[in-house]
C-alpha cells in the first residue's frame, strides 16, 4: 500500500501521523502543497497513491486537490465533498439544519443593513464569524449596536466578498469550555474539554485541554453529525447549553489534536492512519473487481 500525505507544513500532528505509518510498516510520500502539480490530461502520476490523506493548512488548496483527486477515482480523507461542507460555515449549518442536528440558532444576510436588522432580531450578544475560516480568526461577540455597526462598516470595506457573507450565530453561555470530539468512521474515538477564561475556547487563542468523557448522549450527536457532512475523519465542536444539552457549533475536516492526544491518551494519528488504510485498501478491492486480472 501507498499512501500520500498532502501538507503544508509538518505540525505535530503530522509528525505522529509519520510515525504511525512507520510503525505499521506503510509506505508514504509527503507532499507539500506549494509544490504539487495537477496536469488534466495526465493523471498517472497521482494514480500510484491507494488514498491520500489530505492535511493542508489552506482550505483552497486542500479542497482543489481533493476535487481533482476524486474526479481521478483516488480516494482522499477526507473526500471533497466533506472539505466543501465542512470548510464553509454556512454550508454546514445548512447540513445540520437538514439532518435536524442540534446547533444554535443561526442566520445569514448578504448586507450590512439586513444583517444589522437580523443580529437586533436575535437579540445582544451574537457572534459574528467568516463563512470560511479557522483557529478563531476575525470571530466576534457583538454586545451593542454601536458595536455591530463598527464591525459590519469593517468588513464591508475589507473588498472580499466573503466578508460580506454575514454569518450570525446565537450567543451560547457555555461553563467557560467547550467540548472537541473527534469522529473516526462511525466511532467518536475521543473527547476534549478546551478550557479559557475568554469566551473563544480555541487551543489556537489559549485554551487548555483536558479529557473529556464520552458519553452515549455526545457519541449520539457526534455520529449524527458526522453522517450529516458526509463522514470521514472530522474533529467536532460541541457547545454545552444550560437549557438544550449538547448544541454543535462547527465541524473541522482537517483536525488539529496536538492537546486533545496527550489530554486524551488516546493515539488519534494510529486511528486516523488505520482508516486512512481502510478507505485505501476498499478502493483497491473495488478497481480488482472492476478491471480483474487477465488469465494466462
Amino acid at each position: 500500500m501507498k499512501i500520500g500525505i498532502l501538507l503544508s507544513r509538518v505540525r505535530a500532528e503530522e509528525k505522529w501521523l509519520f510515525e504511525a505509518l512507520e510503525k505499521r510498516g506503510l509506505g508514504y510520500d509527503r507532499l507539500d502543497d506549494r509544490r504539487v502539480q495537477f496536469d488534466l490530461a495526465n493523471p498517472g502520476a497521482w494514480q500510484k497513491y491507494d488514498v491520500i490523506l489530505e492535511r493542508s493548512i489552506s482550505f483552497g488548496r486542500g479542497l482543489y486537490a481533493t476535487q481533482m483527486l476524486n474526479r481521478w477515482g483516488i480516494p482522499t480523507v477526507n473526500t471533497a465533498q466533506v472539505a466543501a461542507t465542512c470548510g464553509d460555515k454556512l454550508l454546514t449549518s445548512a447540513a445540520l439544519q437538514a439532518a435536524n442536528v442540534p446547533q444554535p440558532n443561526v442566520c445569514v444576510a448578504f448586507t450590512p443593513e439586513a444583517a444589522l436588522e437580523a443580529i437586533e432580531a436575535m437579540g445582544y450578544p451574537v457572534v459574528l464569524k467568516p463563512v470560511i475560516g479557522s483557529w478563531g480568526r476575525l470571530v466576534s461577540k457583538v454586545n451593542n449596536r454601536e458595536a455591530a455597526e463598527a464591525i459590519l462598516e469593517h468588513r464591508e470595506a475589507l473588498g472580499n466578498y466573503q466578508q460580506q457573507i454575514y454569518y450570525i450565530q446565537e450567543y451560547i453561555r457555555k461553563p467557560g469550555r467547550d467540548i472537541r470530539a473527534y469522529v473516526v468512521g462511525d466511532e467518536t474515538i475521543a473527547a476534549s474539554y478546551r478550557n479559557a477564561s475568554h469566551w473563544i475556547t480555541n487551543t489556537a487563542r489559549g485554551g487548555v485541554g483536558t479529557n473529556c468523557p464520552v458519553t452515549p448522549e455526545l457519541n449520539a450527536i457526534c455520529l449524527a453529525t458526522a453522517k450529516a457532512v458526509g463522514g470521514g475523519v472530522l474533529a467536532i465542536d460541541v457547545l454545552e447549553d444550560p437549557q438544550r444539552g449538547f448544541l454543535v457549533n462547527e465541524v473541522n475536516h482537517t483536525m488539529e489534536f496536538h492537546s486533545s492526544a496527550p489530554a486524551t491518551g488516546v493515539d488519534i494519528a494510529g486511528k486516523v492512519v488505520d482508516y486512512a488504510v481502510e478507505i485505501g485498501r476498499g478502493e483497491a478491492k473495488r478497481r480488482s473487481h472492476a478491471f480483474p486480472a487477465r488469465v494466462a
